[in-house]
Formats: C-alpha cells, structure tokens, sequence
C-alpha cells in the first residue's frame, strides 16, 4: 500500500476548547492503529518536525501510562505523561496528556474503502488554555506536521522504500550546505554527466527547487521537491517529482508507469569528521502499476544514485581542495 489521499483536512481550533485534525490514509486501519500503540513505531513520528523521542515506558491499556521525553530541534527537552482511557483496537483510542498544558485526546480510526481516516480531537480545561497552547507553543502546525510524519511512517511500512548511502570525508555542516545552497547544487545536482541548465530552491517547509537539466544526449528533463521538513544539519524531508518549465508535475520522460510522486528523505550523520549521507526513497499516492514500477527498477536507482553520489563526491573534493 502507499500513503495518503489528498483529501487531507489541516488542523484547526474548533469550538471554544477544542484543536481537531483528520487525514485519510492509503492503508488499513490496523497498520495506521499499530502505529499509534507500539513504540518502535510511535517513536519515529510522534511530534511536530525536528523533534526526536525517548520513550521511558508505554503501557497501552486502560489507565496505562506513557512516559516520554520530547527532543526539540533547539536541543531543548520536553518530559511528557499520558495516561490511557479507553482503548479499542482497531478503531478508536483516547487518553489524557497530564503534564502541563493538560488535555484530553480522542483518535478514531474509520475504515473508508481500504482506506483509513484518522480523526484526531484535542480538548483543553478551557478557552484560554487552549488558545495560549496554539500561540506559544504552536498546537495547531505542530499537530498537521505530527500526522504528515505519521503518513511518511505509514509509507514506509507499507511498502519497502529505496534506500542508499554514501560517506563523505567532510563535516556535516560542509556537506549540508552543499545540499541545500542554490549555487552548489547547480554545480553537481543530478546523475553523472548531467548538466544543470536551471536551478531555483527556496529552501523553507512547503518551498519548492525547481530545476532543469540537460543529459549528455541533449535530452532536457525537468524536475522539482517540494520541503516538508529542513531540519540543518541532519534531515530534509521532501516530495519530488519530474516537472515542466512551468512547474507543472509531469511523468517520467522515459517511462510513464513511473510514480507520479515520490518522498525523498535525506540524512545526514557525522562521525570522526566524516559524513554519511543516507537517501530513502519511496512512491506516495501510487497506483498499484506504480508500485510495480518503482520496484522494479531499484537497480537502475542504484545506478543513477551512485552515478550521483559520485558526481557529488567530485564537486565535494574540489570545494575543499
């Protein structure tokens, strides 16, 4: 299965004390459930982008206690306490979040064609507690952008992504800046012998790169991301697919069963001076062809990767000689 239909609703305050969110998943509720009650999985998406977890304990029952730290992206540490209240596999969860600001959490999971939509309903004790939580501490992004990353956790559950590394004998803050600056990645961006012809990257969440480049053919090939989460200097997260001068999203010059879109997850880790750069890669609101597709050619994405990484490396080398 991929991930989610574009028939996503943002978070919104509703009511005088309510914060409310639903989104409509390509998977089953049972998996789109399980994220949500097992910590090997919870672990990975819970929070708004940026922020990493640390769960201490998770007793999913009623009257159970979930006991976590939040990470946020400042390096600033958040202690977090749920206690569960009713718990219905697979449709249907509730708890109470005790540490301040206090809340109530109903989660529903509603079964729609194979697909599932999850409603998530926050309750505060009161108008004004609700309110300072969306202004100070940003309750209404930082619920859109928490199920955004459980849809990419769904994504790569549900379907094996593409995944490949390379490390590069450069600190992580030269290897991200050449990642994510205009002028750099027009110098090497896209597979060896391809040349960039047009590179425009407005590097914020929800900005676009927009690039044309030109094979060693003369074929030009368009193609852009769309930033779901910049988090320097260890992730990008993003939405590619081939483009058009215009902008436009386009199919596969060369092979129209290609994914219309993809999801493109970038990390980068530092050790000993040294930068691993780890690509996962993974078709989103595909068709079963699609899917097919995408699996199919993970060879000719090695290739094409590798084929990247060593144009990269080159460009790398040459900044730092």
């Amino acid at each position: 299965m991929a991930v989610i239909s574009e028939r996503s609703n943002a978070a919104t305050m509703e009511g005088t004390r309510d914060i409310v969110a639903s989104r409509v998943f390509d998977a089953p509720r049972e998996l789109v459930f399980r994220m949500w009650i097992e910590p090997e999985h919870i672990a990975q998406w819970w929070g708004p982008r940026g922020f990493t977890n640390t769960i201490h304990s998770m007793d999913v029952r009623p009257g159970g206690e979930w006991n976590f730290i939040m990470h946020g992206p400042d390096g600033s540490d958040y202690k977090n306490k749920i206690v569960y209240g009713a718990i219905e596999p697979p449709s249907r969860l509730t708890y109470r979040h005790v540490t301040g600001p206090v809340f109530d959490v109903e989660v529903t999971f509603d079964d729609r064609d194979d697909k599932t939509e999850v409603s998530v309903r926050m309750t505060f004790e009161s108008a004004e507690v609700r309110d300072r939580t969306a202004n100070e501490f940003g309750a209404v992004e930082g619920l859109q952008q928490t199920l955004e990353r459980l849809e990419e956790r769904v994504t790569q559950e549900s379907m094996q992504p593409f995944v490949i590394s390379r490390t590069f004998d450069a600190p992580r803050e030269l290897v991200y800046r050449t990642w994510t600056d205009s002028e750099h990645l027009a110098k090497w961006w896209g597979p060896k012998g391809a040349t960039i012809v047009q590179l425009d990257n407005d590097l914020q969440r929800g900005g676009v790169m927009h690039y044309g480049m030109r094979m060693p053919d003369g074929l030009e090939i368009w193609g852009k991301w769309v930033y779901r989460e910049i988090t320097p200097p260890r992730r990008l997260v993003f939405v590619s697919s081939f483009s058009d001068p215009e902008r436009g999203v386009t199919r596969h010059p060369l092979a129209g069963e290609w994914p219309l879109e993809t999801l493109t997850t970038l990390d980068f880790e530092e050790d000993g001076g040294k930068t691993t750069v780890t690509v996962t890669w993974v078709p989103i609101r595909a068709t079963e062809t699609e899917r097919k597709a995408f699996d199919g050619n993970r060879a000719s994405m090695t290739n094409g990767w590798s084929g990247t990484f060593e144009q990269y490396g080159n460009y790398l080398g040459s900044v730092q000689s």
